[in-house]
Order: structure tokens, then sequence, then C-alpha cells
């Protein structure tokens, strides 16, 4: 409750609580409702808004997420810093009034990219925002900064075979960080030997269906806890740091439940 209290004890009382104006983010990253769609239970959308823009502007989400990450790492018998974490991004779709946006070739999505760097819990690390139009790779430089930066014990970073190569040595020269790339099933083998007197070259046979990669769902999985957040569906800001405090909010929302059930 202290972490949204104002500072100091001058100036006018506040009309409305912080708990509402809280619920009220919480409803719109719950329901994507736009700001002057609020039901009248809540205060005025502008005096919301402008709440929302303050409190992303401090921080204030993702110290609360944070605090929050902690207890569950507690309860879960985790050390407070992790050492290892998984990075994965996720292209979806932005509105008109989204502001910057690419096309990101390989998706087929015109929009923005979100990179994700999670714990093995599956819980958030560090997330960056940029059009999809970026490549996976340059993309993620920012929160891997970020989150060794934030946590300095994080010593192993699972990926998949988009940061391979470069991007990788390029990461564990910077920061410290053993790069393990997770390929899939049928990704870049076309064979293998089989023996002397037979053929020298046999094709493996081709693996369908859905394959659980190891480390690699973890990330996955909080994707699809993010998309139960109706405003991350689609991206309707214009500054990437709005859209990445909405990020912070909905994980924040999940663990609070978490935590009180």
């Amino acid at each position: 409750a202290d972490l949204f209290e104002s500072q100091g004890g001058r100036g006018v009382p506040p009309l409305h609580s912080r708990r509402t104006l809280l619920e009220a983010c919480c409803y719109v990253v719950r329901t994507g409702c736009s700001w002057r769609m609020l039901p009248r239970d809540f205060p005025h959308w502008d005096n919301v808004y402008k709440t929302f823009r303050r409190w992303s502007a401090q921080g204030k989400f993702e110290q609360m997420h944070d605090r929050l990450r902690a207890q569950w790492r507690e309860r879960e018998e985790r050390a407070d810093s992790p050492s290892a974490a998984i990075l994965d991004s996720q292209s979806t779709r932005s509105s008109p009034q989204g502001g910057d946006s690419g096309y990101d070739a390989g998706k087929k999505v015109k929009g923005r990219k979100r990179s994700l760097i999670v714990d093995t819990l599956g819980l958030l690390l560090a997330v960056s925002i940029s059009a999809a139009s970026v490549q996976d790779r340059d993309a993620a430089d920012d929160a891997v900064a970020y989150s060794k930066e934030k946590y300095p014990s994080l010593s192993t970073l699972f990926v998949d075979s988009a940061y391979a190569g470069k991007w990788a040595q390029r990461t564990h020269q910077l920061h410290a960080i053993d790069v393990q790339v997770i390929r899939g099933p049928n990704n870049r083998r076309t064979g293998q030997w089989h023996s002397e007197q037979g053929d020298l070259f046999s094709v493996e046979p081709v693996q369908t269906g859905f394959v659980v990669m190891p480390k690699r769902w973890v990330v996955e999985r909080t994707h699809a806890w993010n998309e139960r957040a109706r405003r991350l569906i689609m991206h309707h800001d214009r500054l990437f740091a709005v859209s990445e405090a909405w990020v912070w909010l909905a994980e924040a929302r999940i663990l609070a439940r978490r935590l009180t059930t």
C-alpha cells in the first residue's frame, strides 16, 4: 500500500483512494476497454488515465510486480535473484492509433514485437517493446542489458535459434551470460551418418505435430498468460514505455491473485 502513496503530506488531499485508481487500471488491462468507456463505478476516466501515466513513468507497476514476484519465489523456496532465464519474442498487431509499428515478415504480422525475459518459473524479469520489423536479436538487446543490471546473478539464458550465432557470442562477452540455444527437432538437420557399409547418408524422418521444447515452453506459457489480458492482445498506445507498463501491470495482477488464493 505504501508503494502508491504520495510522498509528503502537503497539497490537496486526494479525491479518490489509490486502491480505487489501481482497480480501475486493472479493469482496463483485463477488459481491454478504452479509457473513455470506464464504468461510472470508477473515478472519471481522465483522472484514472493521468494517474496511470504518472505511475507508469515512476515505474510503480514494475515495483509492485517485483515485490509480488519476490513473495512468490520465497513461497516456491527459490532464491530472490534468479541465475537462469528464458528469452523469447512475440509479434502482435497494433491499432491505427498505436504509434510506431512494422511488419514481421516471418510471422506475417503488422504491429509491434514484445521481447520477454522470464525466470524458470515463468515470472517476468524484463520486457522491451519495438516495431515488429526489428529482428528478434536486435530487439532483445535492451531487455538483456536491463535484466543483467537488475539481476547480477543471471548467468544462463535459454533462447531459440533466432538468437544463435554472433548475437549469442556478443551477449556472452558483454554481459557474461551463457546463451544456450534450444533448437527445434527439425531445425537445420538434413540427416546423419548411418554406417560404413550401407548408405552413407540417410535422411531423418520429419517429426510432425506439437513438440515440447526444453525450457522454451516456460516463456511460451507466459505469453499465453499475458493474452488473458485483452489490453495486451493489440497495441493501442503510441509510446513503447506505456505498452511495457501494461505488461508489468498484467503480470502483477496474475501474481496478486496467486498469492491471495
